[in-house]
């Protein structure tokens, strides 16, 4: 038998195969991601899957911290990534801090219980006073708002996180009593002319071909109207509409400051939920506080123990009217500085319209 020697210095040897070599080899291994990343995760998928489909719409608020990761491109990666386009889908419109600005850092105050009971009197005793239009089948309650909200990215090639705000700008909204149907406009986060709501996303699911009927959606103005002017039952129902692994009497508090936000509030129930709220442990009142216009006031705050995250609800100190919220880091965490003001809201307008994107007393559209 013949045996023909290789010569390994053979100029002319066919050049190694280097993608089948990739497909033998074990791909880049990919870091574990964080704990508190995981659980943000879990708590947006969860949330995700036990919203119905026809009644799913635009978050009602911009995702914060949404999570924009570069990673190796292996399979295990691919999956991450498709996990984090989820989660960010609702708050921004895929940017990545371009348009970025500094995030307002503020002298952090100490909240006390000790006037809290007198404030929430105050606070409710305002509410009661007010004139909340009553809407009618086939109007919508309009809300303008100006609002910002934090973003922040990961690398896990370098293991370095990026964060900022985004710019302040315009959010508005138009709901039917049911919330069944609406309208969201926020230029630059939301596509183009805005998005439908509910039945109007194009997104929506409706069965055998017609939208599916039911109770009216949760925390909308006809739920709210339906619900009893009793804090305490009225807080039962809070939480029990909260879910998610979050502490749930952050979850409560974050309830209240939902609706508060982007609804019309019967003046009955708006009492009572002020006096609901009150009642969740925790909740201080914060002599200082101001909205995402500079409105000063003070405010009804609850500390998230997990993030050092304070939730603040601003209202003016000589009326009582509710101005806006906004979200103050009181210890470092993930990387964001113990007084940067992560969350900033003001509502500038309320009001019952005959149609989507009227606004109040123009008769004109947006």
């Amino acid at each position: 038998m013949d045996h023909t020697a290789w010569d390994r210095t053979e100029p002319d040897h066919a050049e190694p195969d280097h993608a089948e070599l990739a497909r033998l080899l074990p791909g880049p291994s990919v870091p574990p991601m964080p704990l508190d990343r995981q659980l943000l995760f879990e708590e947006h998928l969860l949330n995700e899957i036990r919203t119905p489909a026809p009644a799913h719409e635009p978050t009602a608020r911009p995702v914060r911290r949404a999570l924009l990761i570069a990673v190796p491109v292996t399979a295990v990666a691919l999956a991450a990534v498709f996990t984090v386009g989820v989660l960010t889908s609702g708050g921004t419109d895929g940017r990545t801090g371009a348009d970025a600005v500094a995030a307002p850092v503020v002298a952090v105050e100490e909240g006390s219980a000790i006037q809290l009971v007198a404030t929430v009197q105050r606070i409710a005793d305002a509410a009661s006073a007010q004139q909340v239009p009553e809407p009618k089948p086939g109007q919508y309650i309009y809300i303008n708002s100006k609002v910002s909200f934090l973003s922040s990215s990961h690398n896990f090639d370098t293991n370095e996180s990026r964060t900022w705000v985004q710019p302040l700008h315009q959010r508005e909204i138009w709901k039917s009593p049911d919330a069944s149907r609406g309208w969201l406009d926020e230029p630059g986060y939301q596509p183009k002319g805005g998005i439908g709501l509910g039945s109007d996303n194009p997104h929506s699911k409706p069965r055998n071909g017609k939208d599916i009927e039911g109770e009216a959606a949760p925390l909308s103005y006809v739920w709210l109207k339906a619900q009893p002017a009793d804090p305490q039952a009225l807080l039962k129902t809070i939480y029990a509409s909260a879910n998610g692994p979050r502490d749930r009497d952050q979850q409560a508090f974050e309830r209240v400051k939902e609706i508060i936000n982007e609804q019309l509030v019967p003046a009955p129930t708006a009492a009572a939920l002020y006096r609901a709220a009150a009642k969740i442990p925790g909740v201080v009142v914060v002599q200082n506080s101001q909205d995402a216009v500079g409105r000063t006031g003070l405010a009804l705050a609850r500390l998230d123990d997990r993030t050092g995250e304070r939730t603040e609800l601003v209202f003016d100190r000589t009326t009582f009217a509710y101005l806006g919220s906004r979200a103050v880091q009181v210890r470092e965490y993930d990387g964001v500085k113990s007084g940067t003001v992560v969350e900033r809201t003001a509502v500038l307008e309320r009001g019952v319209v005959d149609a989507q994107k009227m606004r109040p007393g123009s008769g004109g559209t947006a």
